[in-house]
């Protein structure tokens, strides 16, 4: 596991929140959190950059992550999802899984918040604005909502 705080220049990085956190992004609801999941009371809010590997925005919203792609190694990338998790009265993890059988996961927190994502062996790694934590896609990990901001904004990668 690899954690790259910093991980963008700040002008990159400011551009990047200015537009995810602004009130013109796209965000559509999502019923549930965790496909596994049998909690109903669960529900976020996504937007899909690329899906199966071809580009799922119809506008330039892809340019967003240039930044950040021009820094991953990778072959192929899958999957590029931004995840939206409105405040909590109480911290809640959403369910272990994985997000696809093999290569690496990355997420990129684009919010400070109380909000965690915590590992199957224990490991929590805090939400902390413009860090970049990379991982092998088999470790199984859970996100969690936040109690002390609006809302808990995540970017997650899925790359060979």
């Amino acid at each position: 596991m690899n954690i790259y705080k910093n991980f963008l220049k700040k002008e990159d990085f400011k551009n990047l929140e200015e537009a995810i956190m602004g009130d013109q992004f796209p965000w559509f609801f999502n019923s549930n959190i965790v496909l596994e999941s049998k909690d109903k009371t669960d529900f976020q809010f996504t937007y899909a950059f690329l899906l199966n590997g071809e580009n799922n925005c119809s506008d330039n919203t892809m340019d967003l992550l240039q930044p950040i792609l021009s820094k991953l190694t990778f072959k192929q990338m899958n999957r590029i999802k931004a995840n939206l998790l409105t405040r909590d009265p109480k911290i809640k993890e959403h369910g272990m899984h994985t997000d696809q059988d093999s290569g690496t996961t990355g997420i990129f927190y684009v919010n400070t918040c109380n909000g965690y994502t915590k590992f199957e062996n224990g490991k929590k790694i805090k939400s902390q604005q413009n860090t970049y934590v990379e991982f092998d896609s088999t470790l199984k990990h859970t996100g969690s909502s936040c109690t002390d901001k609006q809302r808990r904004v995540v970017i997650n990668f899925n790359y060979q």
